[in-house]
């Protein structure tokens, strides 16, 4: 099973929902907030395991923690994955969004010189702007738009670009995220929870539930579950290559 972004280190005990993810074999991607985080976050697992840690810097704390973009680029030779990063323009942070756009640049950036790495990308309120940021830096990597509410242009703008998509229980439980998911090409996407902040049935999300995906697109694609449970392993691994 697979979860390509979860908060691990935001969890209640982060400790016992790591070793169960060690437990159960999950491949997971363990996505931080802030720099200062990330390498607290990378000993709660085994370095050889299953779990990667992501180097993030949320758009949500960018402009509070630009400061730290000098840790996140000392940090980043530690690792393959970015993440979580991007650009939010919701009311909360509508006003600072262009100061977002100069971080994730610097970011992208910073990505680009070490080579590339695979980004999760955050968007909300922002599906379009999160695209011309990736279109002026292709070669900061492999960028995946984790629960991208984009329009059926903006996604198909995305696929062209070469992107991939992280889609969970909680996106699906929405008209919009269903909406958005049938739009997406199916070789493209990949699984998530977004726990503890997805929820399901009023509760936190866990890295094991990222998989209850598979009966919610086996509905939405009106085929069988396996089929999925097959595309879904497919993708990971040629995500992975």
């Amino acid at each position: 099973m697979i979860d390509l972004h979860c908060h691990l280190d935001l969890y209640p005990d982060p400790h016992a929902v790591a070793a169960e993810c060690e437990r159960r074999r999950l491949y997971v991607l363990s996505v931080t907030t802030t720099p200062t985080a990330f390498e607290g976050t990378a000993r709660l697992v085994r370095p050889d395991g299953r779990v990667r840690t992501a180097l993030g810097l949320h758009p949500e704390l960018a402009v509070a923690r630009a400061h730290e973009l000098v840790l996140f680029e000392r940090l980043l030779p530690l690792t393959a994955y970015v993440g979580e990063v991007g650009l939010d323009g919701s009311t909360p942070h509508r006003s600072t969004l262009q100061r977002q756009r100069a971080i994730l640049g610097d970011i992208l950036r910073m990505c680009s010189a070490a080579g590339g790495r695979k980004l999760t990308l955050h968007s909300r309120g922002a599906t379009g702007a999160i695209l011309d940021e990736l279109a002026a830096e292709p070669r900061a990597g492999t960028f995946v738009l984790h629960w991208y509410l984009g329009s059926g242009r903006q996604i198909a703008r995305a696929s062209e670009m070469g992107a991939w998509f992280s889609v969970g229980p909680s996106m699906l439980a929405g008209e919009r995220g269903r909406t958005a998911v049938a739009s997406m090409p199916r070789d493209r996407i990949l699984p998530e929870s977004d726990g503890p902040f997805g929820m399901l049935e009023g509760e936190p999300a866990y890295p094991w539930d990222a998989w209850r995906v598979v009966s919610e697109l086996a509905a939405l694609w009106h085929i069988p579950a396996d089929d999925v449970e097959q595309l879904l392993m497919q993708n990971f691994r040629a995500f992975s290559a």
